[in-house]
């Protein structure tokens, strides 16, 4: 940022030394650090500042270019078009059962042991 070297920071030096003297520079010194970092710090909250402001901007440019191609009132009249088919789609009639009433078949453990019989070696059933 400031092309400051060395030398000049010396040069700086000495010269405060004589003009404020021995017994002032230290108290000098703290003094221009406070000022430099409230500068510092004010300088970066108006740069925060700043980039929340820009990027705001960007997300109401995208949500403006958004609600161009693809309008909200559309999606919700699509799909509040579409609720009353598939309402009327999942009652199935009057003829139709639910998947969680169908009943196991009732001879599925007889049929189980009979076949279980008819597989023991010598064919016999006990």
């Amino acid at each position: 940022m400031f092309d400051i070297g060395a030398l000049e920071l010396i040069l700086v030096g000495v010269v405060a030394l004589l003009v404020v003297g021995p017994e002032r520079l230290p108290k000098l010194a703290r003094t221009a650090g406070l000022w430099l970092g409230h500068a510092r710090r004010a300088l970066v909250s108006v740069k925060d500042e700043i980039d929340r402001e820009v990027k705001a901007e960007e997300l109401k440019e995208i949500l403006r270019k958004q609600a161009e191609n693809n309008p909200l009132e559309s999606i919700i009249e699509e799909t509040g078009d579409l609720r009353p088919k598939i309402s009327s789609g999942a009652s199935g009639g009057a003829g139709s059962t639910p998947r969680a009433a169908v009943s196991p078949t009732p001879g599925a453990s007889s049929a189980k042991t009979s076949v279980d019989s008819v597989a023991q070696p010598g064919g016999t059933p006990e």
